[in-house]
């Protein structure tokens, strides 16, 4: 990590998203190091909720061997395969057998949408967490991930449009909320375009963050294109001055 970039960044956010939460970062690693970090595997628990200290500025690292959800261990590309009777799960259940949380209509429309999604595998032994100002020069940070309200939201979806020619450089893909700020940053990582990912609509998952917060989660080098045009953007302007006074108490 550039900790030049690491404190340019936060001078600036401090600038133009006052009283707004820094950032978590996320990043793939076999370095042992970030065994410290590991937490002891619970029965059954939401990615969102183990990583929620990490907002607050303690550091986390997850491994195939301590993330208990299903769904989590295939988001964070831990596992290969979804598991059985997800197609149930998602939808109307098993009678007597499964209770469906009715995201999807019918098992077949579940099986329609998870062909449509690829997989991405982790990369290495360790899934790191860290909020943006715990970033050391040998991290490597892959994701940006701002959990916020949405006047922060709308500063972000703005600021990402500020470059782009089409009308789409920000997307909010169905899935689970992990999903949505690890393995479609991922896939947006391997595509050209590197959008950025709106996400946290899950409703399984709003439980463990606040009320009034969503994720905007972006791949490093689309971030570091952001942050490099804040300065020329609408930030500087008087239209978002008169949204920033209110960033303070959005929390």
């Amino acid at each position: 990590m550039d900790t030049e970039f690491r404190d340019r960044f936060v001078g600036l956010w401090a600038k133009h998203f006052a009283g707004a939460d820094l950032p978590i970062c996320i990043f793939y690693s076999d370095d042992e190091a970030h065994a410290h970090f590991l937490r002891p595997r619970r029965e059954r628990g939401c990615v969102m909720g183990q990583i929620a200290a990490t907002r607050r500025g303690q550091s986390l690292a997850l491994s195939q061997d301590t993330v208990s959800c299903p769904g989590g261990m295939r988001y964070l590309g831990f596992a290969g395969e979804f598991r059985p009777g997800i197609e149930h799960f998602l939808s109307c259940g098993i009678p007597g057998e499964m209770e469906g949380e009715r995201y999807k209509k019918s098992p077949e429309l579940v099986k329609a949408m998870l062909g449509t999604v690829a997989h991405v595998a982790a990369p290495a032994k360790y899934a790191v967490f860290k909020r943006w100002d715990k970033l050391e020069e040998a991290d490597p940070p892959q994701i940006v991930v701002f959990f916020a309200p949405p006047d922060v939201l709308s500063g972000l979806f703005t600021l990402a449009n500020f470059d782009w020619a089409d009308p789409f450089a920000v997307i909010a893909p169905f899935g689970a909320g992990c999903g949505t700020i690890v393995q479609y940053p991922l896939l947006e990582m391997a595509n050209h375009k590197q959008r950025a990912v709106l996400g946290m609509f899950d409703v399984s998952a709003r439980p463990f963050v606040p009320a009034g917060v969503l994720t905007f989660a972006v791949p490093i080098a689309r971030f570091a294109t952001m942050v490099g045009n804040m300065e020329e953007s609408f930030l500087i302007t008087d239209s978002w001055a008169k949204v920033q006074r209110r960033t303070a108490g959005a929390k």
